[in-house]
């Protein structure tokens, strides 16, 4: 009996991104089961040892091993590509793997990379840590400036890598000015898309090679399980990336992936509600707290770029309390329904003091360069009614003398 499958290209070209959210990759098996299946096994036999042979010469298609191909796994890779725009994708075992792989089989000793900087914390210390420990060279720019990153470019730079909006600063960076001026160089751009995902923003659409994600945060959305993916060309993927993720290990579980195929199904609902429910509640804060980052109001610098590239400024934003550590704990701890969590991307509204979580790996230096003061707390609003976590605000704002 012939059964439907999303992987084939000619069949899933044309369907829309609500479509290919709920139905991309997915592959049944002889059951004809409506949802994915989910394969637990770490390995898979031959019927003949000259099969086995023949597939780890590549000259027969089929599984070998789980650190290499799973069929569950490989759902959620065509799924995740077919929503970005790319040909190929590599699920990971955290977002942090997928942003590490995709750095680090490209680059080599010798090598020289521009980077934003603003950052998630773990993001900053592979460029100012890890990649200088292996001989690479790194260059830091206000990812904000477009002539920054031209002029931050050296004979040997081989990759530009930033994330828009920025974790948690929400700076915008021009994607598809920076991606120009990257290939102009000879370079690569690598664009880590977790705060917007392709819902809200595309980013090879305007010129990006390489798209790197935590699948942890809104693909997954519900705060279940960790997960990250990196999506570029079918050539990168397989002769690039494949090789470093065979021989290190940082595959995905099955499990995991699972998991984050059934997050994608509501992503879209998912994304466009909390954008709704963040524009309510930043709107209210706007008015309580000293200063406010958040994309999709026009009190943002780069409103109108952030609009530009974005369908809508996202669930999360930053905010600023004068009284510095001290009164942006006091706000937290004065929550009663938002809770305090490092986690973003959750259903539930959640909300944490970058410096002393997410950030507090960094000098304090660099901290401040990035605009991660003492004063910023960082939320992620939810799926609650907003009119719930606005009075959760106001009550708690009052307690921290806002």
């Amino acid at each position: 009996m012939k059964r439907k499958t999303g992987q084939d290209r000619s069949v899933t070209r044309n369907w829309r991104p609500a479509t290919i959210a709920v139905r991309g990759g997915t592959a049944r098996s002889e059951w004809g089961e409506t949802s994915e299946a989910l394969f637990l096994t770490s390995g898979y036999t031959y019927d003949k040892a000259a099969d086995a042979a023949a597939r780890f010469a590549g000259e027969q298609k089929g599984m070998t091993y789980s650190r290499l191909q799973n069929p569950t796994v490989e759902m959620l890779e065509e799924r995740i590509a077919l929503m970005e725009g790319a040909e190929a994708c590599r699920a990971m075992a955290t977002g942090m793997a997928a942003m590490t792989a995709a750095l680090l089989c490209q680059l080599s000793a010798g090598d020289h990379l521009v980077g934003a900087r603003a950052a998630f914390g773990s993001c900053r210390w592979l460029t100012d840590t890890l990649l200088p420990r292996f001989g690479i060279e790194t260059t830091i720019v206000d990812g904000r400036d477009t002539d920054a990153w031209k002029r931050a470019v050296k004979p040997n730079t081989k990759v530009f890598f930033f994330e828009t909006p920025a974790n948690p600063t929400m700076d915008i960076v021009d994607v598809r000015a920076v991606c120009d001026i990257a290939h102009d160089a000879g370079a690569v751009a690598v664009v880590d898309n977790a705060f917007a995902t392709p819902v809200l923003q595309r980013p090879m659409e305007m010129g990006a090679d390489i798209v790197a994600y935590s699948a942890t945060k809104m693909m997954d959305g519900q705060g279940r399980v960790l997960a990250g993916a990196v999506a570029g060309s079918e050539e990168f993927i397989e002769k690039t990336l494949l090789a470093f993720t065979r021989n290190t290990g940082p595959n995905l579980s099955p499990f995991n992936a699972w998991v984050v195929l059934k997050g994608l199904e509501t992503l879209d609902l998912r994304m466009r509600r909390q954008c709704e429910n963040a524009v309510k509640v930043a709107s209210f804060l706007e008015s309580r707290v000293p200063r406010l980052n958040y994309p999709g109001l026009p009190s943002h610098p780069q409103h109108e770029l952030a609009m530009r590239q974005m369908e809508a400024g996202g669930p999360i934003f930053s905010l600023y309390v004068d009284g510095g550590r001290a009164q942006a704990h006091a706000l937290l701890d004065a929550l009663e329904l938002v809770d305090i969590s490092n986690n973003i991307g959750d259903s539930r509204s959640l909300m944490t003091h970058p410096a002393s979580t997410t950030h507090a790996g960094l000098s304090p230096e660099v901290r401040e360069e990035m605009g991660v003061t003492e004063g910023m707390l960082r939320l992620n609003v939810g799926l609650e009614d907003p009119e719930d976590v606005i009075a959760d605000f106001d009550q708690a704002l009052a307690k921290a003398g806002l």
